[in-house]
């Protein structure tokens, strides 16, 4: 089927804004479908901003940004709840209502996402729970959970319409390590399953321990490990 050779994210000749400076310039990259792809770079270097302008949270200025078959340069606002149903996007800093149980704040997104009937929804919910080994979680308040448990929300959200790739921007850095090992595995095992990953990170034990395709953030330019060798190591 041609449709299966369609990368998920089709990047071309474009520059990555942070308000009004070019923070990346002229970059260029696909991620196929079930890839694994860390990205990287000081703090600065534009991480967030290009995963932001994936999932069309900061405008396109110039160049070609095909997301999940969406074309992110001439997307239209009511368009974006139906690309955002295609990628999951995983944050540090968690964003659950702290004032709703998980299955409130798992129901929320579904309801905004388009789901109805409640037979299905609960079914989906108790699956994305287990999924992420939650399964006794579900009407626990945010602030009764661990900051491990509460990112697995997260991803168990980022999972509810089977997204074609997890967006993460930073998934582990609020965690402590033994935590954020846990998390990661997480993430390889949805990987392994056949969602596509694209994980911003700083912890350089996951790119030693778990070598995968790179993206480097550096002085304007986007690396990419598959075309070019660079250097890993240093602070970024």
């Amino acid at each position: 089927m041609e449709f299966e050779s369609k990368p998920v994210i089709s990047v071309k000749e474009t520059d990555i804004y942070q308000e009004d400076n070019a923070v990346l310039r002229n970059i260029g990259f696909e991620i196929e479908k079930g890839e694994f792809v860390y990205l990287v770079g000081r703090t600065g270097s534009g991480k967030s901003s290009l995963l932001k302008t994936l999932y069309a949270d900061l405008p396109l200025i110039n160049g070609e940004v095909i997301v999940a078959d969406y074309n992110i340069g001439n997307i239209k606002s009511k368009d974006i709840p139906f690309l955002r149903r295609k990628i999951g996007i995983i944050f540090q800093d968690f964003q659950l209502f702290a004032d709703r149980t998980v299955t409130e704040n798992l129901n929320f997104v579904m309801k905004a996402t388009g789901w109805k009937d409640r037979t299905k929804m609960k079914t989906r919910l108790a699956e994305v729970l287990m999924r992420v080994g939650l399964g006794a979680a579900a009407d626990k308040m945010p602030h009764q959970l661990s900051g491990g448990e509460q990112q697995r929300v997260v991803i168990a959200r980022a999972l509810l319409n089977e997204p074609l790739i997890l967006i993460a921007d930073e998934p582990t850095g609020n965690l402590d390590p033994e935590v954020s090992d846990g998390i990661f595995n997480l993430f390889l095992e949805i990987n392994r399953s056949g969602t596509a990953v694209l994980m911003a990170t700083h912890n350089h034990k996951f790119i030693n321990d778990y070598p995968a395709r790179t993206l480097k953030c550096e002085e304007g330019n986007l690396l990419d490990s598959l075309k070019e060798k660079f250097e890993l190591s240093g602070h970024y």
